[in-house]
């Protein structure tokens, strides 16, 4: 059977046991409501149906989840066990209940009817779909052997095109490397050639710039001795200049002693002179002037020394006090 039949049995199979199901539950709640009812307090006779109901809800259960199980190939246990047999038992009792009680055996054989239609329909469906479902896996398990063994082929045959791929690609890879390697042989060698000569270039051209350093050391150290020899000149002269300033400024040191010592010999001599009797020439007097100023006299007193006037002696002190002072120290005499 292919698998559009089995699903089309499954499907029958599972109308039928619906459909068996559904009835013994009409059946049977038309059947035990009554019974329920006359044993059932006048107050709570509205709770009649609910017995049949879990009862039967209990039957529906069991029937689903048994056709779940067989269709994944398990199985519930020895308490799945239990709960159909123990829900048909139910069902059955409660269903010739009251011909049992009222001791009628034709009416317990036709009550016993749809229970026991339904506890057999339960257990021979179940077989059904386990013995589908094994069919089905069989089936599915010679399917999957099939197509392993058609992958397999289908395997061995890319396996052995992919081999032929492969040696081709390493015998093409094979002439591709030896002509890659007489090609980088070839390019080697004109490298090592290039090379030797760029080494060669390299060897003359540092020997060229060997030769220009050792030359600019040469003439740097020409230039440093010629600049230490400039230096030392310079220095010389340097020196030679300083001890010529330093004795030109001693020299000058000891003329400009010289002419204070005599400019103060002459103005000891002129102060010594004492108060003139009569007025001086000129040029004497304006020396007495100078000396006195010198030694910061009053004008009366350097006029006294002079003979001359304190106006004229005033007017040659204002002079001498207006006049600019030389670089060695010393008052020059001013002109009128």
């Amino acid at each position: 059977m292919n698998g559009v039949q089995v699903r089309s049995a499954e499907r029958a199979l599972s109308a039928g046991t619906w459909l068996i199901v559904g009835g013994a539950m009409l059946y049977s709640i038309l059947t035990v409501t009554p019974l329920m009812a006359s044993h059932t307090p006048d107050g709570w006779v509205w709770t009649a149906p609910i017995l049949p109901l879990v009862v039967d809800a209990a039957v529906v259960i069991v029937v689903r989840l048994d056709s779940v199980l067989a269709r994944l190939g398990g199985h519930g246990g020895r308490w799945s066990i239990v709960l159909r047999w123990m829900t048909g038992g139910m069902t059955l009792a409660l269903n010739v209940a009251d011909s049992a009680l009222a001791k009628d055996l034709v009416g317990v054989a036709v009550h016993a009817v749809a229970p026991l239609l339904l506890i057999v329909t339960a257990e021979t469906s179940l077989a059904y779909r386990r013995a589908i479902t094994a069919a089905l896996m069989a089936q599915e398990a010679q399917q999957r052997a099939d197509r392993e063994a058609a992958e397999q082929a289908a395997a061995e045959r890319r396996e052995a095109a992919e081999r032929r791929e492969r040696e081709r690609r390493e015998h093409d890879a094979q002439l591709a490397r030896e002509q890659r390697e007489h090609e980088a042989r070839l390019i080697r060698e004109q490298a090592e050639r290039e090379e030797r000569a760029r080494r060669e270039e390299r060897e003359r051209e540092e020997a060229r710039e060997r030769a220009e350093r050792e030359e600019r050391e040469r003439e740097r150290r020409e230039r440093e001795q010629q600049q230490r020899e400039r230096e030392r000149r310079e220095r010389e002269a340097a020196e030679r200049r300083e001890r010529e300033r330093q004795e030109r400024i001693e020299r000058e040191r000891r003329e400009r002693q010289q002419r204070e010592e005599r400019a103060a010999r002459e103005r000891e001599a002129l102060l010594a002179a004492g108060p003139a009797t009569e007025k001086l020439p000129e040029e004497q007097a304006r020396a007495t002037v100078q000396a006195a100023f010198a030694a910061e006299l009053p004008v009366r007193a350097a006029a006294e020394l002079t003979g001359w006037s304190v106006g004229w002696v005033s007017s040659r002190y204002q002079e001498l006090r207006d006049a600019p002072r030389p670089v060695n120290g010393t008052a020059l005499a001013g002109r009128p």
